[in-house]
Parts: structure tokens; C-alpha cells; sequence
């Protein structure tokens, strides 16, 4: 196997289709956000443009599904980009177009997929790329997604089944493609002994994607996973979600301070546990997830800095979910700042210290060797927190750094005290004296 954490060396940052334009994302889209990300956010450390979901569903509409709808898809059972949303496809180009046009820009393009193949290949049962196999002999039958009827599995076991996952990413190599997201997998049961294994078609897609002749990305979806597969998904993802869908409300946001204090021992180069994507600025264009249709984020500006401050000190991967062209300016400084960016790109040996009484701290590492502090308070009223830096092993003295406001606050011995808002934080840099 190839190291796979040569290609995704720190978290990946970038967009994705979905928290704003659901299953229905075209390529005027696609292409507006990138040329977004290429002049404001590129800079940053933005780079990956992704394509969400059912790019090869000519009806979608929004973040619904059509069941069993009828899907554009080539001789060999596989998936192809729907004409009228992607009309540079045309003629079997696929994706390429886009692509060209995304790297031109000095950009990374990613996809969505559904594990498995077609239903529709199935049942028409035919044929396989680099096999006299066909679709219905490879499927398994009686695994299948619980809210997409687009997909079987692929049973493992059964001769063809690597042909077909080879020929996707063969195809998806010629296309440009530097990231994959998988659906359907990262929370799927692993039965390694059962006809259907999850383990088996992971390691199916990871040994495509080593064969492919292209390095991309592999991010594995949704969660949660199980902490016990922790080191399968290791081994063959980069990325993989801890939770199920993320929206813009508090409890969800809540629920992450200790699904990260389970997977942070996990972290590490080439290893992303997923956070999922950043529900900020204008989304929900296509549909009404977790609140009104078209809103930009209902998280209160101090909650999306906290936000912030979690996925980045945690270092889980910066895919970002509103319409980029429709950011505010306050939007635009959350995703702009340097040395909170940083953190999540450039440091290390984060863990949570105290999780008590409505308080959470982590202590982390840059990678210059300052000591890395986040403070949240998860009350729902304002808070004084007085931080102990013995407590935290700290001595000695500091220079100490708001690093969301820029500003240097002086010298603390012996502790840090900060007043919070209702569900704020703080990120500091201690610089030692």
C-alpha cells in the first residue's frame, strides 16, 4: 500500500456542495465557489472544491432524494455527471472539464460517491470494466444504504468486485479527481466474516485508489464510526466522520466537545477523525435542514468561533458549507485568520485538560513549540474562568496571545483569567519568556 498520509499531510481544507445546494449542485456552482476560493481564501490554505452527492441524478432538486430514480451511467456500471446540471460532460468528457478548469486555478477538485454499484447496473445486470463479471454477479443484495436507494454493495468475496472498484477510480484519475468522499461506509457494521464487509470494500476503494496511477484523498462518510475500527480507518482513510450529519445548532455543536475528547488520540499526519463540514454563512439554498430554507448560519457569532476554535485546535479537516460568493464580512473572518488557521494546520499533541462545570479546555503544541490554550465555556450564561497554568504543567512566564482578536494581552506566571459569553471561547498562544 502506498502512504496514503503523504497525501493529506495536515487536516484538508476546503468547500463542499452540500450544506448549501444538497443533492442538486451544477456546474456554474461549482465553478463560482472555486473562482470565490481561488481570489479570497486560496491564500488561507482553501484548496479543495467538492462536489457533493447525486451529481449523477438529472431530477435533484434539493437535499431530497428521488427514490429510484433513473441515473446517467456508462457501458460499465458506472456513474457519470448528469448532462443538463454538467453540461461540460458532454460527449463522455465526465468530469475533466471542471477539473482542468479547478486546477487551473491552482485548486484541488474532490467527488462524492455511494459505496457499492448501482442498483439500476444491477438490475440490468451489466457489464464490468476489466472483467467478463457483470454488475448483478458482484452485488450484494441485501446491503443496501437506509436513506438512498441508488446502491447495492459490492460483496467482497466475489470475483469482479476489485475490477469494478478499480475501473471507478481509473476513470475517476483520468477525470482530475484529488478527493474522494465515500458515503454509506464509515458507519457501516464491520462484519469481516459475514458476505457484506465494510472493512473489505474500504479496503477495496484503497487499494483502487493506490492502483489508479493518482493520489487523491479518501474521506469516509457518515458517522458515527465506532471507536473500535479506529485502526482500520487509520490504516486505509485519511478522513472519517465521528458523527452523523453537523448542523447549525447548539446541541449539536455541544455533542462534539466528546465525540473529540474520544477520537483525539487518533489524530495524527495523514489521519483526519472528521468533525464534519462548517454549517457557516448562507446554506440550505435547496432545502430546509435543521431550520429555515436559504438562512445563513443560526449559530450566534460566539458559538461559530467556537466552532472554529474546536475543529481547529481538535485538527479535524475545514470543509466549509455556505455559498462562498454570499459571505458577510464576519463569515469571512472565520475563515481568514491566519493564526487560528494555523493551529488547526500547524500544531500538535492536542487533548482536552479539564471538562468540568460548563468549562472546556484543550492544550495543544505549535508547531514553533508555543503552548496552544482553548478556553469554551458551554454555559448558558457568562462565565469568569480562571485557568490554573500549573495545573495545565505550565510554568514559568508568558507572553500571551488572543489569537481570534490579534492582540497581545501581556505576561501571566501563574494563571489566566477570561470573562466568556454564553457558549464562547478563547484561543491563546503562550509564549514563553
Amino acid at each position: 500500500m502506498k502512504d496514503k498520509n503523504l497525501v493529506a499531510p495536515t487536516p484538508p481544507m476546503g468547500w463542499n456542495s452540500w450544506d448549501c445546494y444538497g443533492a442538486a449542485v451544477n456546474e456554474e456552482q461549482l465553478l463560482g465557489n472555486a473562482e470565490y476560493m481561488r481570489d479570497n481564501l486560496k491564500p488561507y490554505g482553501w484548496e479543495y472544491v467538492v462536489c457533493d452527492i447525486q451529481w449523477y441524478e438529472p431530477k435533484a432538486v434539493n437535499n431530497d432524494y428521488n427514490n429510484f430514480c433513473e441515473l446517467c451511467m456508462d457501458e460499465y456500471s458506472r456513474l457519470i455527471p448528469a448532462e443538463n446540471r454538467f453540461p461540460s460532460s458532454k460527449g463522455g468528457k465526465g468530469f475533466k472539464p471542471i477539473a482542468d478548469k479547478i486546477h487551473g486555478m491552482g485548486l484541488k477538485f474532490g467527488i462524492h460517491i455511494m459505496r457499492g454499484i448501482p442498483r439500476q447496473a444491477v438490475h440490468r445486470n451489466t457489464g464490468l470494466l476489466g472483467t467478463d463479471k457483470t454488475a448483478r454477479q458482484i452485488a450484494h443484495h441485501f446491503s443496501v444504504c437506509p436513506w438512498n436507494t441508488d446502491m447495492y454493495g459490492v460483496d467482497t468475496g466475489k470475483e469482479g468486485a476489485q475490477e469494478y472498484y478499480n475501473s471507478l477510480f481509473e476513470m475517476y484519475a483520468e477525470w482530475g479527481v484529488d478527493f474522494v468522499k465515500v458515503d454509506d461506509i464509515a458507519n457501516t457494521e464491520f462484519k469481516p466474516h459475514e458476505p457484506y464487509s465494510a472493512k473489505g470494500e474500504i479496503e477495496m476503494i484503497r487499494r483502487a485508489i493506490d492502483n489508479c496511477g493518482r493520489d487523491m484523498v479518501l474521506s469516509l462518510s457518515p458517522g458515527p464510526a465506532q471507536l473500535e475500527n479506529a485502526e482500520h480507518l487509520s490504516k486505509y482513510a485519511n478522513m472519517w466522520r465521528m458523527t452523523g450529519d453537523f448542523w447549525d445548532v447548539w446541541d449539536k455543536l455541544y455533542e462534539m466537545f466528546s465525540k473529540t475528547e474520544q477520537w483525539y488520540p487518533y489524530v495524527k499526519p495523514g489521519c483526519w477523525p472528521d468533525c464534519d463540514m462548517l454549517p457557516l454563512g448562507n446554506i440550505s439554498i435547496n432545502g430546509s435542514c435543521h431550520g429555515p430554507q436559504n438562512r445563513f448560519s443560526q449559530l450566534s457569532f460566539q458559538e461559530q468561533r467556537t466552532l472554529m476554535t474546536l475543529w481547529c485546535v481538535f485538527r479535524s479537516p475545514l470543509m466549509f458549507g455556505g455559498e462562498l460568493r454570499n459571505n458577510d464580512e464576519r463569515t469571512l473572518s472565520l475563515i481568514t485568520n491566519e493564526e487560528v488557521l494555523a493551529v488547526n494546520q500547524h500544531s500538535h499533541s492536542a487533548h482536552p485538560v479539564i471538562n468540568m462545570e460548563n468549562v472546556v479546555i484543550w492544550q495543544s503544541k505549535s508547531d514553533d513549540g508555543d503552548d496552544l490554550l482553548a478556553v469554551f465555556n458551554t454555559a448558558e450564561a457568562s462565565k469568569k474562568i480562571n485557568v490554573s497554568l500549573m495545573r495545565l504543567g505550565l510554568s514559568g512566564r508568558f507572553l500571551v496571545r488572543d489569537l481570534w482578536e490579534r492582540s497581545d494581552l501581556g505576561e501571566a506566571s501563574v494563571k489566566l483569567s477570561v470573562q466568556l459569553k454564553p457558549h464562547a471561547s478563547v484561543l491563546y498562544k503562550l509564549k514563553r519568556i
